[in-house]
Parts: structure tokens; sequence; C-alpha cells
């Protein structure tokens, strides 16, 4: 809908956020990363945990191999990035010389200077509660894994909204029928020193604001 839009569109058509991509906020991201991390993006190396094949990965994956970093999917095979997205991001890695990895072994994180995370249950599949929870459950970001990187200087990003406290409706039920207080993230990783999330919030409005002043000044 949003590419017809666009091709059909006099003005300019920006996706916002469909099923499978998040463009714009891989933009606010990466931006964050660069005000967080002391090194160039092509040197980084990006762990996103979780659903990997839901917008949020799909689009960090194209991102970083666009940018040359190193990305690390750490999720479960059944819900790593498509075979055919994935084959098209390694010929763009292989010019960028950016690496694309993919792992159910926590040890992934090792040397990450970034963790991602994103809700497990996506809009339109929250019926799936109970099946992500049972996939996902050790794909959770929590200070055992924080620690698994071995950096001390490693930042923790979310593109929010988060599950991490009993805050929400959706928190005090998945408590009272898993027992469980967090689902991605836990809220020790959340409020931690490590986590950058409300600066990577703030810069989705500047990023924004940029792609409106860049396209709207092309009409």
């Amino acid at each position: 809908d949003v590419e017809t839009l666009a091709a059909d569109s006099g003005v300019p058509v920006w996706n916002g956020l469909t099923d499978m991509y998040h463009p714009t906020q891989i933009l606010a991201d990466f931006l964050t990363v660069t005000e967080h991390v002391d090194k160039p993006l092509n040197k980084v190396k990006f762990v996103y945990a979780g659903d990997a094949r839901n917008n949020m990965g799909n689009s960090l994956m194209i991102g970083a191999a666009k940018m040359g970093m190193h990305f690390v999917a750490f999720a479960p095979k059944e819900l790593w990035p498509a075979e055919d997205l994935v084959k098209e991001m390694q010929a763009v890695a292989e010019e960028t010389r950016a690496t694309l990895e993919f792992s159910e072994d926590p040890d992934c994180v090792k040397g990450a200077d970034v963790i991602y995370t994103d809700v497990w249950v996506s809009m339109g599949e929250e019926h799936l509660f109970e099946e992500r929870i049972a996939q996902l459950k050790k794909y959770q970001v929590n200070m055992e894994l924080v620690k698994r990187t071995e950096n001390p200087d490693m930042i923790f990003m979310h593109c929010l909204p988060a599950f991490h406290d009993l805050e929400t409706q959706v928190g005090k039920d998945v408590y009272e029928k898993f027992g469980l207080d967090g689902l991605e993230v836990t809220d020790e990783v959340f409020r931690s020193r490590h986590s950058v999330v409300f600066d990577e919030a703030e810069n989705r409005m500047h990023t924004i604001k940029a792609i409106m002043v860049a396209t709207i000044g092309n009409v």
C-alpha cells in the first residue's frame, strides 16, 4: 500500500511503519549510536535480540548492511529474517564490508557495542503471547546477557514501547498469566546506565524533521 501511494502520489510519502519494515526508526537508531558509541558505524557490533523477522529486525539488518556494520540477529532460527531478504543484504554487505550473522547462541553478544530489542508480539499478533514467550524467553535482554558482551560501555536500545515492568496493563496481564515481570527486557536493564532508550526516542523527532525537510524541499 505504501509503495502504491508513493508511486501514484504527487507529494512525498514516508513509510512511518509497516508490518515488514520501519526505515524511519533506523535513522534515529543510528544517530543514537553515533552519539553514544565512540567509533564509526562501520566498526560497530550491533546485536538485535528477539523476533528478528519483524519490521525492526528486517530494517536494522538492512541499515547495518548499508552502513558496513557487524550485525548479529540473536534469535531462534524460525524467527530469523526471510532468506530472500538475507540474500539481498548479503550482496549489499559484500560491497560495504558489513558482516551479517545469525545465531541462537547467547555468546554471540560478546564484544557487542549495542544490544537492541523490540516487543515479542507485533501488531496484529496479540493472540501469540504464550507462543512467543516460549520461543523467546531465553532471548530476553537481562543483566546476564549484558555481562556476556564483556563491554562495560555497551548500550541498550529499544524502539519503544517496552514491556519491562508491571506499569502497563499488558505487563500486569503477562505477570498474572505467566509469572514474568518483564518480557523482552528486564526493568534492571531498561533503567540501567547502559540504556539510551529516551535519547533514542528523542532522536525520532529530529530525524523525522530531517526527512521532511529533505523530501519536501525537492517537490
